[in-house]
């Protein structure tokens, strides 16, 4: 059960769509597969926000549409979500707010760099990690600003 507890926390993070439309979800409309995965809100299905309802139902599917690595990788993600601070997890879902508020193509921007950052070694990302952490706020407002204007450099071929 304790299983199934985190496996619908986690459907409800992944879902990443904010559903505008504001119909309760009746539990019978539920596909057997996701009243499977949601089945400890069975019994109080009906007091949730229609909101919670729709983000549960949404997350439940794509549970059912990942790999078992896939399922595992949210799992471990899940369980740093639940050891960041309240505070934390505040800004997170603050600074994911703002995220979305962006037009796409700043959004885009965000995304390739947030990749290019991952694809360097580990050393290189610490350096720039500390760097980062020692500027002050408004150095750190300009690198934001130049890294949404950046044009992207050509990709050198590695031989």
């Amino acid at each position: 059960m304790k299983a199934k507890y985190i496996v619908a926390i986690v459907a409800v993070l992944l879902s990443s769509i904010a559903l505008a439309d504001e119909q309760a979800v009746d539990w019978s409309s539920l596909t057997p597969a996701q009243q499977n995965v949601l089945a400890q809100f069975e019994d109080t299905w009906q007091t949730l926000p229609p909101q919670r309802q729709q983000r549960l139902a949404k997350g439940a599917d794509r549970w059912e549409g990942m790999s078992r690595k896939q399922r595992k990788q949210a799992k471990e993600r899940f369980a740093m979500w639940r050891e960041l601070s309240d505070e934390r997890r505040e800004l997170i879902r603050e600074r994911y707010e703002t995220f979305k508020e962006l037009p796409p193509e700043q959004q885009q921007k965000i995304r390739e760099n947030y990749r290019r950052f991952n694809q360097l070694d580990r050393e290189r990302r610490k350096m720039l990690r500390d760097r980062y952490r020692d500027m002050t706020p408004a150095q750190r407002n300009q690198l934001r600003d130049r890294m949404l204007d950046r044009p992207r450099l050509p990709r050198r071929e590695t031989k």
